[in-house]
C-alpha cells in the first residue's frame, strides 16, 4: 500500500485510473463534486473503488462540512449548514448547541455511508481569529477554543454513528492565516504562548482518528518550512504537545501554499512525518509521479489507518429525518 489518497477524475474510473490503482494500492480515495452525480451512481463508483482495493474498509473520502463546502449538493442530496450556526447557538444554550451539532453530523454520515463514503474531513477546530482570511470563516465554530473542542467532539461522534471517520483539521490550527493557503503560502507570526489558543481544541480532541496538516508556516515553531513539510511541527507540536497518535493526512498537496512537484511534494510530507499525502485532482500524470516517489506506507501508519476505520458503527440505524427536525428545532433558539 502506498501512502497515498488520490482523487479522481469523473464519474466513472477509466480504464487508466483502474490499471493504476490496482498496481498503486493507493491508502484511500477523495470524491469532489466532479465525481458525483446521484445516489446510484456514487454507490457503483465506491463500490467500483473496493473492489480494486479489495478492502471492505477502504477508506473514501470527500470534504461535506456544510455551508459553502459541500461536494454532493442540492437537489440530490439535502443542503446542511455550516459551522458558525452551532457556535451562535452555543454562546445562548451550549447543551442544546453540542446535540444540534451531533445531530446534523449524524445525518451528514448517513447520506454519505448510504453511497459509500467512509470519511468527512470535519470538524474544523480552527479557533477563528479576527482580521483573518475567510477561507476558514463562517466554517468555523467560533473564537473560544473551548466552545471549537466541544462541538468538534460532538461531530466526531455524530459522524461515527452514522457511519462514517471525522478528519480534524487544520492541525495545529488554521484560523491565524491571513492568506488562503489554496492561493498562497501563509506564515503566522504569533508568539508560542499565543498558539496554545490555537492548538488547545487538537490537544482536547487528540484522540480523534484522523487529522488533516495545515500548509501555514508558524514562524514561532519552524520559520523555513509549512507544518505539512516541518518534522519539527509535526513531531514536537502535533505528536508532542498535542498527543495526536490518529493518522495525520496532509491537506491537498496540490494547494499553491507548497512548491514542487507533486512526487517531491508527497515524499517531502510523509518524509516529514505525515502519514498519508493527499493529493485531491486525479491528474493522471501527478498521481505516476507520486507513486513512483513514494515507498510502501510505514507500519505504524497502516496501524493507524486501521484503528481509524475500525471506528466505524458497523451498521448506522439513526432516523435522517429526525436527526433533521432536531437540529432545525434546536437551531432555532440562536
Amino acid at each position: 500500500m502506498k501512502p497515498v489518497i488520490f482523487g479522481l477524475s469523473g464519474e466513472v474510473l477509466t480504464d487508466d485510473e483502474r490499471r493504476f490503482f490496482k498496481e498503486a494500492d493507493p491508502a484511500g480515495y477523495i470524491l469532489f463534486k466532479r465525481n458525483v452525480v446521484d445516489r446510484d451512481q456514487v454507490r457503483r463508483l465506491t463500490d467500483d473503488l473496493r473492489s480494486i482495493a479489495a478492502r471492505d474498509d477502504l477508506a473514501i473520502l470527500i470534504d461535506q462540512e456544510g455551508g459553502r463546502v459541500a461536494r454532493m449538493q442540492s437537489p440530490v442530496w439535502p443542503k446542511f449548514p455550516a459551522g458558525e450556526p452551532f457556535g451562535a447557538l452555543y454562546d445562548k444554550a451550549p447543551a442544546s448547541a453540542i446535540e444540534a451539532a451531533r445531530a446534523n453530523a449524524e445525518a451528514i454520515a448517513l447520506t454519505l455511508s448510504e453511497v459509500g463514503i467512509t470519511v468527512d474531513c470535519l470538524p474544523l477546530l480552527d479557533v477563528r481569529q479576527p482580521g483573518a482570511s475567510d477561507v476558514i470563516g463562517d466554517r468555523s465554530f467560533g473564537s473560544d477554543p473551548m466552545r471549537v473542542a466541544a462541538l468538534g467532539r460532538a461531530v466526531l461522534d455524530g459522524l461515527r454513528r452514522g457511519g462514517c471517520v471525522g478528519v480534524v483539521k487544520h492541525m495545529p490550527g488554521h484560523g491565524r492565516a491571513l492568506v488562503d493557503s489554496h492561493l498562497k503560502l501563509p506564515v503566522v507570526d504569533a508568539s508560542d504562548e499565543e498558539l496554545e489558543s490555537d492548538i488547545a481544541p487538537f490537544r482536547t480532541l487528540k484522540d480523534a482518528p484522523m487529522g488533516m496538516s495545515a500548509h501555514i508556516v508558524y514562524k514561532a515553531w519552524d520559520p523555513e518550512r509549512p507544518a505539512t513539510l516541518s518534522p519539527i511541527v509535526i513531531e514536537e507540536i502535533i505528536r508532542g504537545r498535542i498527543g495526536f497518535d490518529g493518522l495525520l493526512m496532509t491537506d491537498d498537496i496540490d494547494m499553491k501554499a507548497l512548491v514542487g512537484s507533486a512526487g517531491e511534494k508527497a515524499a517531502a510530507a510523509v518524509a516529514a512525518g505525515c502519514d498519508i499525502a493527499l493529493d485531491c485532482w486525479g491528474r493522471m500524470d501527478e498521481m505516476v509521479d507520486i507513486a513512483s516517489s513514494l515507498g510502501e506506507i510505514r507500519p505504524e501508519s497502516r496501524a493507524r489507518l486501521d484503528r481509524a476505520m475500525a471506528t466505524i458503527a458497523a451498521e448506522p440505524k439513526g432516523d435522517f429525518a429526525a436527526l433533521v427536525e432536531k437540529r432545525d428545532a434546536l437551531l432555532a433558539y440562536a
